[in-house]
């Protein structure tokens, strides 16, 4: 008779090891993954108080319909606040809210990250 290794005789736990999933994505999460949403959010933070021109300056080839949508995600999600004065012409401003600051701290590191990633892959030729 062959013996049977000790390992093979115990028994594993072929169960994945226990954590938070934080998938699927939702909420904050789908509306973060929307193009040109995470930029938003860091261009009306470095901006502060941001007419719509400003903010489409910023962005080279992004359409307007497309930017007009994501701000308005923005504002109904409280990331973006918006104030519409009663003037000739015309003048409307967006800023972040208190959730949308919070945001943008926690976006920072991220970002940060991001760039760095990108540079290294960039100087060494990597993709």
């Amino acid at each position: 008779m062959a013996e049977i290794p000790d390992s093979a005789t115990d028994t594993t736990d072929s169960s994945p090891p226990e954590h938070d999933c934080l998938c699927p994505l939702g909420g904050v999460m789908d509306l973060l993954s929307r193009r040109y949403a995470m930029q938003l959010v860091c261009v009306v933070d470095a901006i502060g108080p941001a007419r719509y021109g400003d903010i489409e300056e910023t962005f080279e080839e992004v359409s307007s319909s497309t930017l007009s949508t994501r701000l308005e995600e923005l504002v109904d999600a409280g990331i973006l606040s918006r104030e519409q004065y009663d003037e000739i012409p015309p003048r409307v401003e967006y800023e972040l809210t208190e959730t949308g600051e919070e945001l943008g701290q926690r976006l920072e590191p991220l970002l940060t990250w991001a760039e760095e990633i990108d540079e290294t892959e960039l100087a060494t030729g990597q993709e």
